[in-house]
Parts: C-alpha cells; structure tokens; sequence
C-alpha cells in the first residue's frame, strides 16, 4: 500500500487492480464507494453519451434513406431525359425557362 498524502492511500493487487481508500469518506468500509458528487458526475455522462449515440444512429438512419432517395431521383431523371430526347432528340435545356438548343453532332 502507497501513501499519496494524509487521506489518500493506493494498493495494487496481484491482477493489477488499483483500490483507492480515501480514509475521509469511508474510512476502507466493507463497501467501497466513490462520493455522490462523483457518481452523479459520471451517470450524467453517461447518460449524455448514450444521447449523442443515439442521435449519431438516427443520422446514419437519415443519411442511408437520404442516399437511396437520391439513388431513385437520379434513375428518374435520367428517364425523363431519355423521354425528352426521344422527343426533341439530343438537346441542352434551360431550366429556368424551358427553352433548348439543339446539340449538332459532329462526325
């Protein structure tokens, strides 16, 4: 066992286990604890960090759906496209008023 100051006292086990005997809170009482302040601090972590994983997940679940549904619009544009030069043949259009050019191929 180390002494690291007046209240503080440090052991180290065979299997590496580090005990912490603060002789002010529980004087090595059968059970040891940390103090309320301490375990409060760390359960609202936890609690914060089990939020954020959560929303990381709702985000990848929002992310995957965003990609299939932009997958899909690609694959119907390029099927209005193909109708559209079916019609006016191979063309470049305005998208702000409908106009096109026509494109000449040249061989």
């Amino acid at each position: 066992m180390v002494q690291l100051g007046k209240k503080l006292q440090v052991q180290i086990c065979k299997k590496n286990t580090i005990f912490v005997f603060n002789h002010k809170i529980n004087k090595m009482s059968k059970e040891l604890k940390i103090t309320e302040v301490e375990l409060k601090e760390l359960q609202e972590q936890e609690q914060k960090k089990g939020a954020i994983l959560h929303d990381l997940g709702l985000l990848e679940v929002q992310k995957h759906s965003l990609s299939h549904m932009y997958a899909e619009l690609m694959v119907e544009q390029d099927k209005t496209k193909k109708e559209l030069e079916d019609v006016y043949g191979k063309v470049n259009i305005n998208l702000k008023d409908g106009s096109f050019e026509i494109i000449n191929e040249q061989v």
